[in-house]
């Protein structure tokens, strides 16, 4: 069956960087279904042969090695443009009929792509259904939404009204790149396929969880955005709440995309809701150093850079076992690792010296920037008496696989234009998610807010972090990374 993906935002970075030199490689892998076309459509008045030009040197830089001129030359003569303004619906008129021309006839699949700025996802999904674009009738029709949906909980409700005036749910795929990522995906492999791991996924044998999402780089260019966001809109609301879903999920009844979305969503809502003196116990903020210099932040800026929250999950499987997430800006290098703390031995038998205890088992599961699976736990040291010591095992996609790891969005992209949802939020998802969220933000621009603090560019974030895990008896899982 033929499919027609149509990029909104064609002329965008995220088209030329991501989009398509994913749709490139999996043409060139053969995985794309036959008679696959890809249509552009923005503001710039590209001609056909201008904007193929463009992608010729973009996916060449962005491809790297993986580029070949012959296949690519095949590919890029299934790729067209179409000049357009998201606001005027007689443009999506012109584009419906530059469609039904390419297609050459009903039947075929059509993928929208919004990779425009969020101010016009409302607009765009008006006048696609305002144009016909989105009626089923003369073939399956979805759209791709990607992040941020909303900036508040409000903000999302209303932008899931306005889809569903469009689209019913089956057609919606709201797009997170992080569960497209290898190792995000082997997760439900690691717990649900090792008959290893699951009986020791619970509240008996494992003391907290750890996920990290560090960057090394700061705002940059993105400060003027950033400073309305901030971390906990950009990073938690999505990145790491999506990563808390995944580790913390129970088993599906099968591997289908409800019944994935539903045991996601159950996560979400047993997340225990922050009141009170929560919010200053237990979350941390901070900025750092030099932010409030970059271009379009206010001198006086109370925008968080940095964050740390302590969540609990009132379930069965978790209770009393704490949810440690982080993420921040200008750190010491760039991480994404869930660390599964396992408690300590009821008994210590062997004693190093004045120590009462060992390091306790760990698994590090590295999401970038090399996929892989490390677990620690304790050797004896040869000749030494009964010294220990704590070693690991590691596995490492790079080093089992041949070939380059393969970009989430190909497997996103793929998946939308299979009609299979497991990796997107549903609607109920996004909202719950933002219910977490809105109460932190408002937290912290009231008198319950924890201190702001800066740390200097290149560091873990501000110390009162370390002083508030070290508080609690536990300790942040400082690696960077664990595998290379």
């Amino acid at each position: 069956m033929a499919h027609t993906v149509v990029i909104f935002g064609a002329s965008g970075d995220l088209t030329s960087r991501k989009l398509i030199p994913a749709l490139y490689l999996l043409h060139q892998k053969g995985r794309l279904p036959k008679d696959t076309r890809v249509v552009g459509v923005s503001r710039t008045k590209f001609t056909q042969d201008a904007w193929r030009q463009e992608l010729t040197a973009t996916t060449q830089k962005f491809a790297g090695k993986e580029f070949d001129a012959a296949s690519w030359q095949k590919f890029a003569s299934s790729v067209f443009y179409q000049p357009g303004d998201i606001d005027k619906l007689d443009h999506f008129q012109a584009l419906s009929q530059q469609l039904d021309a390419l297609e050459g006839g009903p039947g075929a699949t059509r993928i929208y792509y919004l990779s425009t700025s969020p101010a016009l996802y409302t607009a765009a999904i008006a006048n696609l259904g305002a144009s016909g674009l989105a009626d089923e009738s003369r073939g399956v029709r979805r759209v791709v939404i990607e992040k941020p949906f909303g900036t508040d909980l409000r903000s999302a409700q209303e932008l899931n009204r306005a889809t569903h005036q469009v689209f019913a749910e089956k057609q919606v795929y709201r797009i997170d790149h992080y569960l497209g990522k290898e190792t995000v995906q082997n997760m439900l492999v690691l717990r649900f396929a090792n008959s290893i791991f699951e009986p020791l996924w619970n509240r008996r044998y494992i003391d907290h969880v750890q996920i990290t999402v560090a960057e090394e780089v700061d705002v940059g260019r993105r400060a003027g955005y950033y400073d309305h966001s901030g971390v906990l809109r950009d990073m938690f609301q999505n990145h790491l709440l999506q990563l808390l879903m995944i580790t913390a999920m129970e088993a599906p009844a099968r591997f289908s995309a409800d019944f994935i979305r539903d045991e996601k969503v159950k996560v979400l809502r047993t997340i225990k809701q922050m009141t009170g003196g929560d919010f200053a116990r237990d979350t941390v903020r901070g900025q750092y150093e030099g932010y409030r210099q970059a271009e379009g932040v206010p001198p006086d800026s109370q925008t968080a850079t940095f964050a740390a929250l302590k969540l609990h999950i009132d379930n069965w499987r978790w209770q009393g076992v704490p949810f440690y997430l982080r993420s921040g800006k200008a750190m010491s290098c760039r991480t994404s690792q869930i660390v599964i703390q396992y408690r300590e031995p009821p008994i210590m038998m062997f004693r190093d010296g004045p120590r009462t205890h060992m390091d306790a088992n760990k698994l590090v599961i590295q999401i970038q920037p090399a996929e892989g699976i490390q677990l620690h736990f304790q050797t004896k040291v040869p000749d030494a008496g009964m010294k220990l010591r704590s070693t690991d095992l590691d596995f490492s996609f790079a080093r089992e696989f041949t070939g380059v790891m393969p970009d989430s969005y190909q497997r996103l992209l793929l998946d939308a234009m299979n009609g299979d949802a497991s990796l997107f939020a549903r609607s109920d998802e996004v909202e719950v998610a933002w219910s977490i969220i809105d109460p932190i933000l408002a937290a912290w621009q009231s008198p319950a807010a924890p201190p702001l603090e800066t740390y200097p560019i290149g560091d873990w974030g501000p110390a009162s972090s370390d002083a508030w895990m070290k508080a609690q008896g536990r300790e942040w899982f400082d690696v960077c990374p664990v595998l290379h």
